[in-house]
C-alpha cells in the first residue's frame, strides 16, 4: 500500500486546488476570460500554479516508486514534509515578491533536491536489485 505517497500526495493536491483557485478568483476579480489579462500579477497567480504542475506530478510518482520499493519511511516523511514546505513557501513568494525571494530561491531548491533524492534512491535501488 502506498499509504505514505496517499497522504502528502493529498498535500500537495490541495496546495495545486489552493493555487488554482488563486487564478480563478484574480480571473473572476478582474474580468479576465483567459490568460493573465495583460497583468503582471495575473501572470504571478498563473506561473506559481503551472510551476506546481511542472514538477509535483513527477515528484509524486518518484516517490509512490519509493515506497513500493521499501523505501526508508522516515526519508519518505522528512522528503515529503520538506516538499510540502516549499511548494506553499514557493507560490506564496512567486506572487508576492519580484526577482529574488526566500521563498522562490529555496521553494525551487528543495523541490529539485526532493526529486534529485528521490530519483536517485530509484536508481541505487535498481542497480541493488540487478546485482
Amino acid at each position: 500500500m502506498l499509504t505514505i505517497t496517499a497522504f502528502y500526495g493529498s498535500i500537495l493536491a490541495l496546495i495545486l486546488l489552493w493555487l488554482a483557485y488563486r487564478v480563478v478568483m484574480f480571473r473572476r476579480s478582474e474580468q479576465v476570460d483567459l490568460g493573465d489579462g495583460g497583468s503582471q500579477m495575473g501572470l504571478r497567480y498563473i506561473r506559481a500554479q503551472q510551476n506546481a504542475t511542472e514538477y509535483v506530478p513527477i515528484t509524486v510518482v518518484l516517490f509512490a516508486i519509493y515506497e513500493i520499493n521499501g523505501g526508508v519511511t522516515w526519508l519518505l516523511h522528512a522528503i515529503g514534509i520538506l516538499l510540502i514546505f516549499a511548494r506553499l513557501i514557493h507560490g506564496i513568494d512567486l506572487v508576492k515578491k519580484t526577482g529574488k525571494s526566500f521563498g522562490r530561491f529555496w521553494g525551487t531548491l528543495i523541490t529539485w533536491l526532493a526529486m534529485v533524492t528521490l530519483a536517485g534512491l530509484n536508481i541505487y535501488h535498481f542497480i541493488l536489485s540487478q546485482i
